[in-house]
């Protein structure tokens, strides 16, 4: 560890994970462009961004193989490698399809920067200094998937949604040369098996998933596909689990789960963080198809937000250092309960102010969540499992936000069908916004509830 520059490392691993997570909401307020230019429905292309998602489930479970089989430098610079040719693909893509192969090849790269990112953090700081190089990670899994829609909106208010990749590709390229000359290896080797059985059963699962609720919204819930589907991905999910318990070597180790703290707040990050990603895709859909804001205004109300985030990593990072996850994570999960519930009553006079102010409260409830519960959870595990315990809480977030933005956007949409033509709802689209947003409200509560089952312990309630 000596011979380790820990800022270099520190400064490579935040640059790539901040663009490859930025890329989880790059084309929220990009999509209502890419309905008219490409011509598809919403629900079609609401993929580019739960596909992104979903190919960062399915990574991320495989990451903690990747990251005992392969060095860090090797497996930094694959990813991100993979990740700019996916950028170029999309870029220049001349259909939809086209464009949703190159958002799969993104995030075949991106799924493995998060965990690698906080696999690596984790082995080379002390306890005591985690708060704060966590509150760099808070920064990156916080602002960056918050500044997206706002830099989407300016982008694709000037020039065309082709730009965003076109900005993202050459500071990839940048990341890239500068690895490998400077990145060191940090991570131990164990070199285990390639258990191809866990991939595909993973794989499918996920994407079984996904693939039903979106078939959900295409074909609605009594259709055979959507049945067949959401079939294959629950007994594959099933089938995967029971495997990884049999296992010597699971490729994802659930039994971090036994950790007393790490099942709730795995939960509280989760629908946390699922929440966020549903905020953000419903606001500009409301404000871009339903009140005629123009794309940079729906990411401008957003950006305030972003900003909050941002600032606020950082110094809640410093803050968990000294007093634990116990009194940040109760405060934010106030707030952020209170804070939906506004959007609950959007309607045709909503102002823009409003948005913005509410949103940006919203996201102070988020910033005194994510990282604090993530390093109490990672915090309670052995040096051993910290790879797994990494991978467990990013597939679990990036799943739940997957799944859970197609079915918010299959709730608005199956809502608008249902009440179009009823005297009473005077405008249908926004009511399935509104429900969008009490299932939302409803889940925040969820977490406040299960905030009180966690029982902080010493080492990650005081001094973490």
């Amino acid at each position: 560890m000596n011979q380790i520059h820990k800022p270099t490392i520190v400064a490579l691993l935040l640059a790539g994970s901040f663009i490859a997570i930025l890329n989880q909401t790059l084309m929220i307020t990009a999509i209502p462009q890419i309905i008219v230019e490409m011509g598809v429905t919403p629900n079609s292309a609401q993929w580019l961004t739960t596909v992104f998602m979903l190919v960062n489930g399915i990574m991320i479970p495989v990451s903690a193989f990747l990251i005992e089989r392969f060095t860090t430098r090797q497996l930094f610079l694959s990813a991100m490698t993979i990740f700019a040719i996916g950028t170029l693909v999309a870029g220049l893509a001349p259909t939809f399809e086209i464009l949703l192969v190159g958002r799969v090849i993104q995030s075949l790269g991106a799924g493995v920067m998060l965990p690698l990112m906080t696999t690596v953090f984790l082995l080379i700081f002390p306890i005591e200094r985690r708060g704060s190089v966590m509150g760099l990670i808070g920064l990156v899994i916080s602002f960056a998937p918050a500044i997206g829609p706002a830099f989407s909106g300016w982008v694709t208010g000037n020039f065309s949604w082709r730009i965003l990749f076109f900005i993202i590709l050459p500071i990839a390229i940048i990341d890239i040369i500068i690895a490998f000359f400077a990145l060191k290896n940090v991570t131990e080797l164990k070199k285990p098996k390639v258990d191809f059985i866990s991939i595909i059963l993973s794989s499918f699962g996920f994407g079984g998933l996904l693939f039903g609720v979106t078939n959900a919204g295409n074909f609605g819930w009594g259709a055979p596909i959507t049945f067949i589907t959401l079939a294959v991905g629950a007994i594959s999910i099933t089938a995967f689990i029971l495997r990884q318990l049999r296992l010597k070597h699971p490729m994802l180790e659930f039994r971090v789960f036994t950790y007393s703290i790490f099942p709730f707040a795995v939960f509280i990050g989760s629908i946390t963080f699922m929440s966020l990603i549903g905020v953000e895709t419903l606001i500009p859909l409301y404000m871009q198809n339903m009140r005629e804001f123009t794309a940079f205004e729906a990411g401008m109300a957003m950006l305030p937000g972003a900003l909050v985030t941002g600032f606020l990593a950082p110094i809640v990072g410093r803050i968990f250092d000294r007093i634990g996850a116990r009194w940040l994570v109760l405060p934010g999960l106030i707030i952020i309960t209170l804070a939906t519930i506004p959007f609950i009553f959007l309607d045709t006079n909503t102002t823009f102010t409003f948005i913005t102010v509410i949103y940006a409260v919203r996201m102070l409830g988020l910033a005194l969540i994510m990282m604090p519960i993530q390093t109490a959870a990672l915090n309670q595990l052995p040096k051993e499992l910290i790879p797994h315990g990494a991978a467990m809480d990013g597939t679990m977030r990036m799943t739940m936000s997957s799944v859970g933005t197609a079915i918010l956007v299959t709730i608005m949409t199956t809502v608008e069908t249902n009440v179009a033509g009823t005297e009473s709802i005077v405008n249908p689209a926004i009511f399935g916004v509104n429900i969008s947003f009490l299932v939302i409200a409803v889940l925040a509560l969820l977490t406040f509830v299960s905030y009180f089952f966690i029982k902080f312990d010493k080492r990650n309630s005081v001094s973490s």
